[in-house]
């Protein structure tokens, strides 16, 4: 396919990061995918967009936390330290989750937050390693909250090409029900 074609493909999505995430990974020189994979690329998949799960969670940070040895889907060990624990409520259920924050971050993500989680969705309509959702210290309330997002929540890289080296979701990470938002198991 030529470079005029690709571009003349229309992007899929009903929200903007829905359109972001498929306009990236159609760029090849910044899709995770394979050539192969990327020829076949039509969009990826996404569950229906449901305010449910954009919620306001409390944030109790930790800073005194040790620092956390991340194992990888290769043999390398990434470090990042616990920035604290987030508690929200879905569908009248409470839940928590670890947040965390690489321990050297490069100037562009000094204010990013690493939120793994994994739900009742993997391995089925979603990723069998879990998912991720961007969270930023930037979003933090004076009143110790924060928005999670779950409606963005994507793969790790390593769900499209088994050359990348992406953190495993610890197994506290897990929620106890079905996060049927975000983006859904990539059909290679």
């Amino acid at each position: 396919m030529s470079c005029n074609a690709q571009k003349k493909r229309t992007l899929t999505g009903k929200s903007e990061f829905q359109l972001e995430m498929n306009a990236k990974f159609k760029d090849a020189s910044k899709s995770p995918l394979t050539k192969k994979g990327l020829k076949k690329f039509k969009g990826l998949d996404f569950f229906p967009i449901d305010e449910k799960y954009k919620v306001t969670a409390k944030l109790t940070k930790t800073p005194d936390a040790p620092l956390f040895k991340f194992p990888t889907t290769t043999n390398r060990v990434v470090t990042y330290k616990k920035y604290g624990v987030v508690s929200f409520i879905i569908d009248n259920k409470e839940f928590e989750l670890d947040i965390y924050q690489d321990e050297h971050p490069k100037e562009e993500y000094k204010d990013y937050l690493f939120l793994p989680f994994l739900d009742k969705t993997n391995g089925k309509t979603s990723y069998a390693g879990g998912r991720f959702v961007e969270v930023y210290t930037t979003d933090e309330q004076q009143n110790g909250t924060i928005t999670i997002d779950f409606n963005k929540a994507y793969n790790p890289y390593c769900a499209y090409s088994n050359r990348y080296s992406c953190p495993i979701t610890p197994r506290n990470n897990y929620l106890d029900i079905k996060i049927e938002a975000g983006v859904m198991t990539y059909k290679k």
